[in-house]
């Protein structure tokens, strides 16, 4: 893809996603009479701001993300100030950017059913069986097609993966096609398999298939689209469970590994784009409520410091000194994630 269609691709991906999560911190606040003072798309330098009702509307340099400066976020004594609300207006203010990030994906999805697509259908068979693993110790054999997981029919491989890593650690039932005959196995997959087998310890394959366009009306699309929400956090939570029983650490990446992946998913159309979307918009979600400084959960980490000593706050010029490292490291990280991203880019990896 062309990298001008690319960075189209991905700037219009990041805007959405950042102006969502703000939308959020600005609603709630708005809601519960906090002043706003700043909603900030990219961080300083500014480029434009306008004035309007009290806030300011800044665009600035740094496209890297956005901000709702809030009047008081760490002093209390002034009126309609942010740390002058209760604990529970405070957690929702915080909150609402990453309760937005988890909203979004369920229309993105929801629109990814509505939108007519090629889906790859076609017998899924064993080609090998790793020794020793659960598929061989459950009875699985090169050569048996893979009807079903758990009722669930399977028409594809990403199907069939997906299946699979949304049962770890779980007996699962696969009906298998072997002889002319129809037979259920039951197996369940590793959390830590080694490299190269995966949980079950098969690969499979598709040597035929056809391309079948299916779309849904928004009626069976709202469901589906929850559906596959509900499973991309299960996912998550697996893969995290997965990578702690390995002992490996996640992989990381910056705004490049992110601009270098949304233009080849681009190249697949609008809705695997919108599918990486709110991917994307489950992962910033996500980040923003760890408890790094500078980030909202950061801030809401100070609210349970506050909570667990009875309403007792730490000092405004700490708090602000703490979050102000914070964001000084965030950005240098992201600075050398960057560096690593090009690299990678550079030697074709």
């Amino acid at each position: 893809m062309p990298i001008g269609t690319a960075l189209i691709a991905f700037v219009g991906v990041l805007v959405v996603l950042i102006l969502v999560h703000e939308l959020g911190h600005f609603v709630t606040a708005k809601l519960t009479g906090v002043k706003v003072e700043e909603f900030g798309l990219g961080y300083p330098p500014r480029i434009v701001g306008v004035k309007w009702r009290g806030t300011e509307y800044s665009l600035n340099a740094l496209p890297l993300g956005g901000f709702v400066r809030l009047l008081g976020e760490e002093d209390p004594k002034d009126p309609g100030s942010f740390a002058s609300k209760r604990k529970s207006v405070r957690f929702l203010v915080l909150s609402s950017g990453s309760l937005m990030n988890f909203l979004l994906p369920a229309l993105l999805l929801s629109l990814t059913f509505m939108i007519p697509q090629q889906v790859p259908q076609g017998p899924v068979s064993i080609e090998e069986v790793a020794p020793g693993t659960p598929a061989e110790q459950a009875g699985l054999r090169a050569g048996d097609v893979i009807l079903e997981i758990n009722d669930h029919p399977v028409r594809n491989t990403p199907e069939l993966i997906r299946d699979i890593h949304l049962n770890l650690g779980k007996e699962i039932a696969l009906a298998v096609q072997r002889d002319g005959g129809r037979q259920i196995v039951r197996a369940t997959p590793r959390w830590a398999p080694p490299p190269g087998e995966g949980p079950l310890g098969i690969r499979s394959q598709m040597k035929e298939f056809t391309l079948v366009t299916e779309s849904h009306p928004f009626w069976e699309a709202i469901p589906l689209g929850m559906r596959t929400l509900v499973n991309t956090f299960k996912l998550f939570r697996n893969e995290i469970g997965s990578m702690f029983a390995r002992g490996t650490a996640p992989e990381v990446t910056g705004p490049v590994g992110i601009f270098r992946a949304t233009g080849e998913v681009a190249q697949g159309g609008v809705s695997p784009l919108l599918s990486f979307a709110a991917f994307i918009s489950i992962n910033l979600g996500i980040v923003n409520l760890l408890p790094i400084p500078a980030l909202d959960g950061g801030r809401l980490f100070f609210l349970l410091i506050e909570a667990a000593r009875r309403g007792k706050r730490i000092s405004p010029s700490k708090e602000r000194l703490v979050h102000l490292v914070g964001f000084a490291v965030l950005i240098t990280m992201i600075v050398v994630v960057t560096y690593f991203d090009v690299l990678r880019w550079i030697g074709g990896s």
